[in-house]
């Protein structure tokens, strides 16, 4: 594999496109020489007109199990071994990284970064500052007593929020005690001007009281996949029974209404990802990587999908592929 030397950095906003399927290396043209992994990584840093692949900066021949984005860090576990690289290189350096259980998940919070996985157990980023402890993970939570660990948010007031896939629980108290909200897990939050958003197994909810009621605001029969904050409100993503396809929709009023947006792309089961950088929204979807300078109201490919060579064909009654078997770039933002 070759061995990135340079260093170089850049500034500004970064986004990340990753294919979790090994695609096919490039061949070894010298014999003993391993070959380079391709079409994995893409990065843009210029608000996803272009992309550069990055894969072969990998640290192993395999397909990576998980990608983890924050504003200034990268980290992904491969072979059940957690790497990380700051966000701010030209090209990601990968670096193993201690983490107590290397199958653990990451995510960003306010207290920093977390690592938590199915046992329950969960350890916060030491801050680089903290020189009291030789670990590089602390624990956080520990008063929590459970084996199913799905998401972990902390909102801008310090209540933590704390999701198992049967159960959504919330701590006022900084983990000391925990409160049960609701039944039914959520996937992933997102906050603004005091607004709670959530996925769940009916759609997209929403919360004005620091997340102690809930109501559905998209519900369209189908799971929600995802929810971002964008410029002056919201973006998600969410599956029609109407329709049978995925639904990308906004709304500009934190929340209370939403406008579908991807009337312009073509109908999928697997779209999987909306980011913002300036005025351009990026979306992940089976036949490419599909920016939109004007919120959605038309869509261009900025970047080809990565099996564009299988065969497709679309349902007559919704026109999204009945059994779409191909690859799907998932968007990353950092920076």
């Amino acid at each position: 594999m070759k061995t990135i030397s340079h260093r170089a950095r850049f500034s500004g906003f970064m986004f990340i496109a990753l294919c979790f399927t090994l695609l096919a290396a490039s061949p070894a043209t010298t014999p003993g020489v391993k070959p380079e992994a391709t079409n994995i990584i893409y990065q843009s840093n210029d608000g996803g007109q272009t992309w550069q692949d990055v894969s072969a900066s990998l640290p192993e021949q395999v397909q990576p199990e998980g990608f983890f984005a924050g504003e200034s860090d990268l980290y992904m576990s491969v072979n059940d071994v957690m790497y990380h690289s700051k966000s701010n290189l030209k090209t990601p350096v990968w670096e193993k990284e201690q983490v107590v259980d290397q199958r653990s998940t990451i995510t960003f919070n306010r207290s920093g970064a977390l690592a938590y996985s199915y046992d329950g157990y969960i350890y916060r980023k030491k801050p680089s500052s903290d020189p009291d402890s030789y670990r590089d993970w602390l624990p956080i939570y520990t008063n929590l007593i459970t084996h199913s660990v799905q998401t972990i948010f902390e909102a801008s007031d310090g209540a933590v929020f704390f999701s198992t896939g049967k159960s959504l629980s919330k701590s006022v108290d900084k983990g000391l005690s925990w409160k049960l909200i609701q039944k039914g897990g959520v996937d992933n939050f997102v906050e603004s001007d005091g607004v709670l958003l959530a996925t769940g197994q009916k759609g997209i909810m929403r919360s004005t009281d620091q997340g102690e009621h809930w109501e559905w605001v998209i519900s369209e029969g189908g799971v929600g996949i995802t929810v971002e904050r964008i410029n002056g409100g919201f973006a998600a993503i969410a599956y029609s029974t109407q329709t049978k396809s995925r639904r990308i929709s906004i709304s500009l009023d934190n929340g209370k209404t939403w406008k579908a947006i991807d009337e312009g792309l073509p109908p999928s089961l697997s779209i999987s990802s909306i980011k913002q950088v300036g005025k351009y929204l990026v979306v992940g979807h089976p036949d490419g990587i599909f920016r939109s300078s004007d919120m959605g109201k038309t869509w261009h490919v900025v970047h080809q999908g990565v099996d564009p060579a299988i065969p497709v064909f679309r349902t007559a009654s919704s026109g999204a592929p009945a059994n779409d078997k191909r690859k799907v770039f998932t968007i990353y933002a950092s920076g």
